[in-house]
């Protein structure tokens, strides 16, 4: 990054912190992944949401800061997220977790996080064109499962591919309200905590 780049992350990073406590390593993550790579448009540093394109959008950094918080992924060995778009929540997990395989269901998006992850060096990220909605089978079970989309309820092959102990976190709701959600799986059972309100685009079933 560029000094003034590198400022600006600064500036947004203390501005989410601002909102919500942040752990030093994930302050760091968003002071050290460059934020305007990911967005197009206008002021890609304030604490908004932006299109990007395919009818998807990239995340308010505070809606990113709330559900890593959730997922509690520092030191992770592996993450499935779901709903990878321009690869901005990836890049900041890469920084806090071993490994992230991530699933796009839009082909030029998933094409061009692979690209832009690859032109920063983020080595520790694996893309996938897919449908979500089946995850990644072939590297589960997971340490954490993100989804970056909504969901009226959380498809059930999606907690097989979780591993005991490990927890989940997803938008769920519709387009009359969502809530950031966190799962966690014991045994057979799998509690759940609504931790605040949010609102994403809607996980859709195939490949776009």
């Amino acid at each position: 990054m560029d000094s003034i780049e590198s400022m600006r992350c600064a500036q947004m990073a203390d501005a989410i912190a601002d909102e919500v406590e942040l752990t030093p390593r994930l302050y760091d993550a968003f002071c050290e992944v460059p934020r305007g790579r990911f967005v197009g448009g206008r002021d890609p540093y304030s604490l908004a949401a932006h299109p990007i394109g395919g009818e998807q959008w990239i995340s308010s950094p505070l809606t990113v800061a709330k559900m890593t918080l959730a997922l509690e992924a520092e030191n992770c060995d592996n993450i499935l997220e779901i709903g990878c778009g321009s690869g901005y929540q990836a890049a900041i997990l890469a920084r806090l977790a071993h490994r992230i395989f991530s699933v796009e269901r839009v082909e030029n998006l998933a094409t061009s996080a692979k690209e832009r992850l690859a032109a920063l060096g983020v080595r520790n990220v694996f893309v996938r064109y897919d449908d979500g909605n089946g995850g990644w089978r072939g590297y589960a079970p997971y340490d954490r499962i993100l989804l970056s989309c909504a969901c009226e309820s959380v498809p059930e092959g999606l907690f097989r591919q979780l591993k005991d102990g490990g927890i989940l976190v997803a938008p769920v709701g519709n387009e009359h309200g969502q809530v950031i959600t966190k799962y966690v799986k014991n045994g057979e059972n799998i509690s759940e905590t609504r931790l605040d309100n949010c609102d994403f685009v809607p996980l859709l079933k195939g490949r776009a």
